[in-house]
């Protein structure tokens, strides 16, 4: 069974709410169906049902054996930006993202060097996720903000460990 995901942080709102919804998608539309009326002010009904089901994705999972990971190497001296390119890509890719999670490290030994570290299930949908015209688009940004050009990473998870 492949757990969905509903984050509030990802849907576009005034109030900051950061509540995430994790199930089945039956369970997170009917639990965001009930939080948005109860929190948000929202009516209940097949639109509101449609919003949300645009906003659902694969949760995430521990990266294990037979997953994947992108790693991205990059130097800027304006990494605040990149934040910035990753919340349009966010938006821009909607609930066709495959990317399950990222983490950003800025490197101690070299100042204005970062590393990006991307998960995803398998590597047919980090190649989607590659493939998408929303990708395509946020690697041109980014390559506008490096100083010099990214490197790229593609590695299949071979072992993974949570202590």
């Amino acid at each position: 069974m492949t757990r969905r995901m509903l984050d509030c942080r990802e849907v576009p709102s005034d109030s900051g709410c950061s509540l995430t919804l994790t199930g089945t998608e039956d369970e997170v539309l009917d639990a965001g169906a009930a939080h948005a009326v109860a929190v948000h002010g929202h009516t209940d009904g097949p639109e509101l049902r449609e919003a949300l089901r645009a906003h659902l994705r694969t949760a995430p999972v521990a990266a294990g054996t037979g997953s994947f990971v992108q790693v991205l190497e990059f130097r800027t001296t304006e990494p605040e930006r990149f934040d910035e390119l990753v919340a349009g890509w966010v938006e821009a890719i909607g609930g066709e993202r495959t990317a399950q999670w990222y983490v950003l490290g800025a490197d101690r030994e070299s100042p204005g060097t970062y590393v990006e570290v991307v998960g995803f299930p398998d590597h047919e949908a980090a190649m989607r996720n590659s493939d998408h015209p929303a990708t395509v688009q946020f690697a041109a940004k980014l390559g506008d903000l490096c100083e010099g050009p990214p490197t790229f990473r593609d590695l299949d998870v071979v072992s993974a460990m949570t202590p």
